[in-house]
């Protein structure tokens, strides 16, 4: 078993390095079998010099007239890697325990049915405040049990994907600004389980819970998963950088 681990970025070079300095480890590497690619919207901040000097693909979006949402450029990263298993992390985001979160990866998928996992997400405990652990909190709990009836989802700060599912629904849905990572395990949960990982935590940036408060991003993410499924299609034309 291999993995890719593909990592979507729009000037994320204040936040990328500390993701890059838990998983470009040649313990891990050598233990785990991975690789590392940038895929990026184009960036003019200094991503694309870091990612070429610390990881092993940069894929880098030219096309100047126009933005590249998340889900092109994880299908972009998908298109050129080269593993089974299809590891899509957010630029911003740790991860508590980066090599118990590979083992569970080969454990869930080298000997069950699961189609695809995630995993918790909050936010670091440096960081976080008492309406983080209210909002997030709710949010692990109420995705952990879409995931059991049936319905299917994961936050898209990291999305686990066996390649041959992610093939057979087609990637993500680039024409969705947002709520493609809800669209996507949608559509992994009709033809396979999803594991819903307690055991390993993301730590997402606050960053736009800060900018917007957390009842708007609630919102936005609520009426964009309404869309999703009533109209297939996002109510946001674009999603807004936060930096």
């Amino acid at each position: 078993m291999n993995f890719s681990i593909i990592i979507p970025t729009l000037n994320e070079i204040k936040l990328l390095p500390n993701l890059i300095n838990q998983i470009n480890d040649e313990k891990l590497k050598s233990l785990f079998n991975y690789e590392i690619i940038i895929s990026d919207g184009g960036s003019n901040d200094g991503t694309i010099d870091f990612a070429f000097n610390n990881s092993d693909k940069v894929i880098v979006h030219s096309d100047k007239n126009r933005k590249q949402n998340i889900g092109e450029g994880r299908n972009i990263g998908a298109a050129n890697s080269e593993s089974n298993i299809l590891i899509f992390l957010n630029g911003d985001i740790e991860i508590s325990d980066p090599k118990k979160l590979f083992e569970i990866i080969t454990k869930k998928f080298s000997k069950s049915d699961f189609a695809a996992m995630t995993c918790r997400v909050d936010i670091h405990p440096n960081e976080e405040i008492l309406t983080d652990k209210i909002f997030l909190g709710f949010y692990n709990v109420y995705f952990h049990f879409l995931n059991i009836i049936g319905v299917g989802m994961g936050r898209g700060e990291i999305h686990i994907i066996k390649r041959d599912i992610f093939t057979k629904v087609d990637g993500y849905n680039e024409k969705l600004a947002a709520g493609e990572d809800f669209d996507l395990f949608k559509r992994i949960r009709k033809i396979g389980k999803i594991y819903f990982c307690n055991d390993v935590t993301i730590f997402e940036s606050p960053r736009r819970y800060r900018e917007h408060g957390h009842l708007s991003v609630f919102f936005k993410w609520l009426l964009n998963s309404i869309y999703v499924v009533l109209f297939k299609r996002s109510l946001s034309k674009e999603w807004e950088q936060v930096r």
